[in-house]
């Protein structure tokens, strides 16, 4: 949810816990100001009830409200002289012009007792409520009203006066969301003259600049590496073969040489992976584009073609669907390439290579060693299931990191003697 719409969110639940809380105060401080107005009416038609008895006896037959809406019951001086003065809320039956039959109406209505010529009466005397109501009804519909159009203020002025405040937030966030290192020459930036977007604008630059010659000065220590690495190993491995070359070599000799020769053409597969793993966690690679997976796994399939005969190992590949990504095409061709030569080399004589593709998934299957991976740490860095490997134990890291990148799931199971490893594709 964006922070415009949470805004209004909270501020629509403030504001309908305040608006309540206040129209339930409003409410019933009306009620007693409605109740105590009737109260002194009542009071006020008592004393004129009892003066007019005074001058007219025949009031005080009047045992029923009518129109009047009073009524007087003669009782004795002790229950006279308990009674006190009583105000409530009661229901009469009244008969309205457009009533078939009477209904039933709230009223207020005051009962006490009075004394006129030595005898006691109890005097009733009520006032319609209805209107009071229906004035309380009114307020109440008023205060919805009040409520509903603070929210449309609320939601015209986030949309048409803060969000124009929050503009440079948005756009300085739509540029950090463009920004690549190393690819981006410059920085977001926005213009505002707001004090924290731009605190937050030269923080985020600051932290930019910093992580940009952080990152030039890592790239340019590969290239460094790659080469200073690579050119000594080289003459090294050249000047071996020339004394291999010689002739003059005895055999133990000869064969400390090729030993060396071995470790070193190690130290090359190694610094070279090393060297790939560290562009690929630096995101050095942006050439992106759609790759067909089936092509590039027919094509490694072809290339190990010979491997896998000397192995004596047969590769089958079932195609269910055209499986393509976006990816850099050589990544592609190095996460296929170290699965199948992982798949390969780890296999057994007359051993099988199984590849099904999916409009999603690349599944790799083979036999070999009838011990399951530690499916925890068989894509760590030179993680190896035995020291009789003679892998650089990266194959699978780099797989890791590559599918860590594009956001793929690569996972590994051991099924019915097989080794499977399966990499789920984002769909497109």
């Amino acid at each position: 949810m964006k922070l415009l719409n949470q805004s209004i969110k909270h501020l629509s639940i403030s504001i309908l816990a305040i608006v309540t809380i206040w129209a339930i105060v409003f409410y019933f401080n009306m009620l007693n100001e409605i109740k105590s107005s009737i109260d002194e009416g009542l009071e006020n038609y008592k004393r004129l009830i009892i003066q007019n008895a005074q001058q007219d006896s025949t009031i005080l037959t009047k045992t029923y409200f009518d129109e009047s809406f009073f009524a007087i019951q003669q009782i004795n001086k002790q229950k006279a002289l308990s009674v006190k003065d009583d105000y409530s809320d009661t229901v009469l039956y009244m008969q309205d012009a457009d009533d078939t039959e009477p209904e039933a109406e709230p009223v207020r209505m005051l009962t006490t007792a009075f004394e006129l010529n030595g005898k006691y009466y109890q005097l009733k005397v009520a006032n319609s409520m209805v209107e009071e109501d229906d004035l309380v009804k009114e307020l109440l519909y008023d205060i919805i009203w009040l409520y509903l159009s603070l929210i449309l203020g609320i939601i015209f002025i986030n949309n048409f006066v803060l969000k124009k405040l929050w503009k440079p937030f948005y756009d300085f966030l739509s540029q950090l969301k463009k920004y690549h290192l190393g690819k981006t020459e410059d920085l977001p930036k926005t213009k505002t003259k707001t004090k924290e977007f731009n605190d937050l604008q030269n923080v985020v630059t600051n932290l930019l600049a910093h992580t940009s010659q952080i990152y030039e000065h890592q790239k340019q220590f590969i290239e460094n590496a790659s080469h200073e690495l690579q050119t000594p190993l080289a003459i090294a491995t050249n000047k071996l073969e020339l004394l291999i070359e010689n002739g003059k070599l005895q055999n133990n000799q000869a064969q400390t040489i090729a030993e060396v020769m071995g470790i070193i053409e190690r130290l090359v597969r190694l610094n070279k992976s090393l060297l790939l793993l560290t562009k690929i966690e630096n995101k050095q690679f942006l050439n992106n584009q759609d790759v067909l997976i089936n092509t590039v796994v027919k094509k490694n399939s072809s290339n190990l073609e010979e491997i896998a005969a000397f192995k004596k190992v047969k590769i089958s590949v079932l195609e269910t669907a055209n499986l393509s990504t976006k990816m850099d095409p050589s990544l592609a061709n190095v996460i296929v390439s170290n699965l199948l030569r992982n798949a390969i080399f780890h296999n057994i004589p007359n051993g099988n290579v199984h590849i099904e593709i999916t409009n999603d998934t690349l599944k790799i299957s083979n036999t070999g060693n009838n011990l399951k991976l530690d499916k925890n740490s068989i894509f760590n860095r030179f993680y190896k299931p035995n020291n009789a490997s003679k892998g650089t134990g990266l194959g699978l890291a780099i797989v890791k990191a590559i599918s860590d990148t594009y956001g793929f799931r690569v996972s590994y199971s051991y099924i019915d003697t097989l080794h499977c490893f399966l990499i789920k594709f984002p769909a497109n």
